[in-house]
C-alpha cells in the first residue's frame, strides 16, 4: 500500500498491487456499481465487505428502490449532514438540487434547522430521517403516517438507505475526505 494518501487520508491500492481477494472484491464492486464512487474506493480494501457493499449500494441507485429521487435525497442529506461528513454531504447537496428540491429546504436540512414539505411522502421521509438520526422515539402517529404514505417497502428503503449512508458518511469522515476529492483514476 502506498504511504501517500490519495483520497483524504486514505492511500488507495492500485489494482495491480491488490491481493487476489481484493481484486475479486474490486471486480464485484465494479459489476454491481459500474464504478468506485466515494467510500467504495476505501471499502474495496476489505474484499469481503466489497462483495456485499457493492450490491447493497446498487439497490439505492435510481430505479432500483421504492423512493423518488427527492425522497432519497431528503433522507441522505439528513444523515450525511448529521455525521458532518464533507464529501457526501456536498455531493448530495448538489444531487438534491438537481432532483428539484428547493434550495431553502436543502439549506435547512444541512443546517439542522426545521423545515417542511407539501408532499406527504416527502414530509414523512423527512420526519423519519430526523427522528431516526437524532435517536428519537418514533411516535405512533409518525409510524401510522409512514405506513399510509410509504408502505412497509418504502419504510424499509428509508431505514436501510440511512444505514447505508451512515456507513458512507462515517467512512469518509474518518478518512477526512474533502468535498470533491477525486482519488486515483481507475
Amino acid at each position: 500500500m502506498s504511504e501517500t494518501p490519495t483520497f483524504g487520508r486514505y492511500a488507495e491500492v492500485p489494482y495491480e498491487k491488490m491481493s487476489p481477494e481484493q481484486q475479486a472484491g474490486y471486480k464485484s464492486m465494479i459489476e454491481a456499481r459500474g464504478r468506485l464512487p466515494g467510500p467504495t474506493k476505501i471499502w474495496v480494501h476489505n474484499p469481503k465487505l466489497a462483495k456485499v457493499a457493492g450490491p447493497f449500494g446498487a439497490h439505492f441507485q435510481p430505479g432500483q428502490y421504492s423512493l423518488s429521487e427527492r425522497e432519497r435525497e431528503i433522507a441522505v442529506c439528513v444523515i450525511t449532514s448529521h455525521w458532518r461528513s464533507a464529501y457526501p454531504t456536498a455531493a448530495h447537496e448538489r444531487i438534491a438540487k438537481a432532483a428539484g428540491l428547493p434550495a431553502n429546504k436543502i439549506d435547512a436540512i444541512l443546517g439542522g434547522l426545521p423545515t417542511s414539505f407539501d408532499d406527504a411522502r416527502e414530509q414523512v421521509v423527512y420526519e423519519m430521517a430526523i427522528a431516526l438520526s437524532n435517536g428519537r422515539w418514533v411516535s405512533r402517529g409518525l409510524h401510522e403516517r409512514a405506513v399510509k404514505a410509504l408502505g412497509h417497502v418504502g419504510i424499509t428503503d428509508v431505514i436501510t438507505l440511512m444505514g447505508h449512508y451512515t456507513s458512507v458518511a462515517m467512512t469518509l469522515a474518518f478518512y477526512d475526505v474533502p468535498d470533491g476529492a477525486a482519488g486515483m483514476a481507475r
